[in-house]
């Protein structure tokens, strides 16, 4: 384009501003189908990260259902998750300041009323047991001393305690209810397993008084390496669930008496469940199951015959579909974004590919000329393995980089560490591009989408697998002559920013880094943090405190002595999973030792911003800190960051 202007990569000026990040940027959640009613959840940044629930009837009418005070987000296994449901016109929820169950009518919308008594319980993920007027959730007690207790319990639906019903393992998630309601079907775990480690699927017959009989395991087994995921009934009464038994998580159906596969193929038919309710799969009329799948580094969405196991790929213009499913009728419903469009919750039909949208955020605000499109790449990495991941090169219509220069690139290094990225269209990507950077989202060894091996090689290599592969990303940029070796950065968030920190202190790779909300000292993690990971780092590195001498090995903060790059570090004060003090002792260490280093703490935050002025303050930190580091001046005005020993 030649009226192009020549600008240094980094400093070209955006069309997305940081408040364009929190503007009308919706995050789309737990959706669900009541009849011909769609609900969500959606989180709002500008209203200080509120998740408020919405509905949209059947004459195309959309409406929040959560009062305006009230934020529908649970915090069993603190990340929460399946806060919401609604059945026969009510809608049932989690409020996140007291943790109660509130109910509401969604056509009248009367005023919300508690059904759980104030207390110390906290619950997720409900199935509406309607012919007993009562909700079937997971409940967490923290009312004892030490760790939480989680059972699955009863709720009635016009109010009162939570009933027990199952009691015994660690954790459970995913209660749910045959179509004739005298089954109840769902899946249970123990320490030190993770659900996508190993599971079993259990089911027992509902009695006349409600209570629970002939309770029993019918597939997996706890101290096993089989996971079981998702279980839901067909409208038949047909039991499925998901298993990884094969190598990679296929559908499964129970005959009886085992699990025999629907589908045997070399597709991911589910993902980690980080939090309740998330869903690859619902049933339909006639036998059918739709279905969402991930295969060669895409998501793609179908219908699966479940008596052929005939598989129908439905084509849509999207590359990529959120964590959580439902159907209406014949209607698929999905959040979906393409490379070139954010996500919205859109309905599919089953039959004719038909697609209509429900509900989109704020249009990106640009033309495809800025927008940079995810190229998957394969590359080699240590041990002769291959690794994953998106790259995103510079782009924007108005400026291009001096002749002969590089731009800088930054690595990012998703969380979990047992999750994915994927290349559906991110403003927090575009952000980066569209001022000059690179950008490679790896999916390192560990992630998922994969197959059972990919994703186990972690076990026992956190902070080694990971890191390899993200420094190989980066040379492999470097080798193809897409990037300036000399300016490589690493930015990550949670396990990301363990990642992070693990790849500064032991790999010579990268110039700068960004931790958000990271991992400085496994140790502490392993003795500090909540209980659904209070066992994680058992199976990601070793047994603690039998191997603590591993966990000192692994941690960046042992190795004070490496570093000599400048670190940025992004924390919340309210942060329960990774407390401040992982980010505060890292800081006033390099500090010390005369590293430069930045440290903003985000008042008010849990894991993760979800406020609109934090989600600002630290994008235009991170961004004014590469400026400073890599030697040229952002465009625009923004705050910049005080960085120490600089």
């Amino acid at each position: 384009m030649p009226d192009q202007e020549v600008a240094p990569f980094g400093a070209w000026m955006s069309p997305i501003s940081a408040e364009a990040l929190t503007q009308g940027a919706l995050r789309f959640m737990e959706i669900a189908a009541d009849g011909d009613d769609v609900f969500w959840i959606e989180s709002r940044p500008e209203e200080s990260g509120r998740y408020a629930a919405m509905r949209r009837s059947a004459d195309g009418t959309v409406n929040e259902v959560t009062p305006a005070e009230h934020s529908a987000r649970t915090l069993v296994h603190e990340y929460g998750g399946g806060a919401f449901t609604a059945a026969d016109g009510v809608a049932y929820y989690s409020n996140f300041a007291d943790q109660r169950l509130w109910r509401r009518p969604v056509d009248a919308l009367a005023d919300a009323e508690p059904i759980t008594p104030e207390g110390a319980f906290r619950y997720a993920d409900a199935a509406a047991d309607r012919g007993r007027e009562r909700l079937i959730c997971v409940v967490e007690d923290h009312s004892g001393d030490g760790e939480a207790e989680n059972w699955i319990g009863a709720v009635p639906m016009a109010g009162g305690d939570a009933a027990p019903l199952h009691r015994g393992f660690d954790f459970y998630a995913a209660p749910r209810v045959s179509p004739d309601g005298r089954r109840l079907a769902w899946i249970c775990w123990n320490h030190p397993r993770m659900p996508w480690d190993a599971t079993e699927l259990w089911l027992a017959d509902i009695a006349s008084d409600g209570e629970l009989r002939n309770a029993r395991r019918v597939a997996g087994d706890a101290r096993g390496d089989e996971a079981i995921l998702e279980p839901a009934w067909g409208p038949d009464g047909t039991l499925y669930c998901v298993s990884d038994a094969s190598g990679w998580w296929n559908i499964q159906r129970w005959d009886g008496d085992a699990l025999v596969p629907v589908l045997e193929m070399e597709a991911e038919f589910s993902q980690p469940p980080w939090t309740f309710s998330s869903s690859c799969y619902a049933p339909l009329d006639g036998g059918r199951l739709a279905v969402k799948y991930f295969q060669d580094g895409m998501r793609k969405i179908g219908v699966l015959e479940a008596e052929t196991g005939g598989l129908l790929e439905i084509e849509t213009p999207f590359n990529s579909f959120g964590y959580d499913f439902a159907v209406s009728g014949n209607r698929l419903i999905v959040e979906a974004a393409a490379a070139d469009a954010g996500a919205k919750i859109v309905a599919i039909d089953a039959d004719s590919g038909e697609i209509e949208m429900l509900r989109q955020g704020a249009a990106p605000p640009l033309g495809r000329e800025y927008i940079s499109e995810a190229e998957a790449i394969s590359f080699p990495s240590a041990d002769g393995r291959t690794a994953h991941g998106y790259y995103y090169a510079p782009r924007n219509a108005d400026f291009r980089g001096p002749e002969g220069e590089r731009p800088p690139l930054i690595v990012f290094t998703h969380g979990g560490p047992t999750s994915r990225t994927e290349p559906g269209f991110s403003l927090g990507v575009q952000y980066w591009t569209t001022r000059g950077f690179g950008v490679v989202d790896v999916n390192y060894g560990g992630s998922t989408g994969y197959g059972t091996v990919y994703r186990r090689l972690l076990n026992g290599n956190w902070g080694i697998v990971d890191v390899e592969d993200c420094s190989a990303a980066a040379k492999h940029l470097v080798e193809r002559g897409d990037v300036d070796a000399e300016r490589l950065a690493i930015r990550g968030g949670s396990a990301g920013g363990y990642t992070t920190l693990c790849a500064l202190a032991f790999t010579d790779t990268f110039s700068a880094g960004a931790s958000h909300y990271g991992v400085s000292d496994a140790a502490a993690l392993a003795e500090e943090t909540h209980k659904f990971e209070s066992r994680y780092l058992d199976t990601l590195i070793g047994p603690y405190p039998e191997r603590a001498e591993l966990y000192e090995q692994r941690s960046a903060m042992s190795a004070l002595d490496r570093f000599n790059c400048p670190i940025l570090f992004l924390q919340g004060d309210e942060d329960k999973i990774v407390p401040p003090n992982q980010a505060e002792r890292m800081v006033d260490a390099l500090r010390k030792k005369g590293i430069p280093v930045a440290y903003i703490l985000f008042e008010g935050e849990q894991h993760g911003f979800r406020q609109a002025k934090n989600i600002i303050r630290a994008a235009e930190a991170e961004l004014d800190f590469y400026g400073r580091i890599f030697g040229f001046q952002p465009a625009g005005a923004i705050e910049p960051v005080e960085i120490e020993n600089l």
